[in-house]
């Protein structure tokens, strides 16, 4: 019997992050506050023994990697299949500023995922489908081993979804996933069994008024 470790994160807050911009494809850099979330989950995860470490290569994700494996001789690859979904032209924009203008689509954001579609996006189906096959290409390559994604807020939800049997209009429902809090899925001959989901046990302060 052969168990695969797989610890899921998200990167530290962000300064758009606190503006409530969306972010997506585009960037931009952790806040203070982002990287001290980094470093708490870098002591909490300090006794855990890592094959690998992938990250999205948006600077966000990939910097709060970096943060987190520290002085760790373990190997961090970047993987384009765990980039945040591509919002299109809503990018760089305020949530409030797209209720506006987007009242449809906003809510389809929020309450019906399946549904969202705006110029240049990706669908939420997409993101999961390139997220989940990057997964079990990670699953194969690391049988039997601890791997660490870092990743964003939509791959999390849709990834932890698909293996809770979670519906998509279910998405947006708790537990909430904080900047750098934690998910742990252990595969035991291919069967999936969820440790943590949304863990922030790790933080060295609340989470109560922290921006998303």
């Amino acid at each position: 019997m052969s168990t695969t470790t797989v610890y899921l994160t998200r990167h530290g807050q962000t300064e758009w992050n606190v503006l409530h911009r969306m972010q997506g494809h585009m960037d931009s850099a952790l806040t203070p506050l982002g990287v001290q979330q980094a470093e708490w989950l870098s002591r909490g995860m300090q006794d855990i023994e890592l094959d690998a470490v992938y990250a999205s290569p948006s600077p966000r994700a990939f910097r709060t990697a970096e943060i987190i494996l520290g002085e760790r001789n373990v190997p961090l690859r970047a993987a384009e299949e765990f980039k945040e979904i591509c919002m299109g032209i809503w990018e760089g924009c305020e949530s409030s500023e797209l209720a506006v203008r987007y009242p449809e689509q906003h809510r389809y954001f929020w309450e019906d995922p399946e549904k969202f579609k705006v110029e240049g996006s990706e669908t939420f189906a997409e993101v999961q489908s390139r997220a989940l096959k990057k997964l079990e290409e990670i699953l194969a390559l690391h049988e039997g081993r601890s791997v660490l994604i870092v990743t964003h807020t939509v791959v999390i939800k849709l990834l932890m979804a698909y293996f809770e049997g979670r519906a998509q209009n279910k998405l947006w429902d708790l537990p909430f996933i904080y900047p750098t809090c934690l998910c742990r899925i252990d595969f035991t001959d291919g069967q999936p069994e969820i440790l943590l989901h949304g863990d922030t046990s790790h933080y060295q302060e609340s989470t109560t008024g922290m921006e998303s």
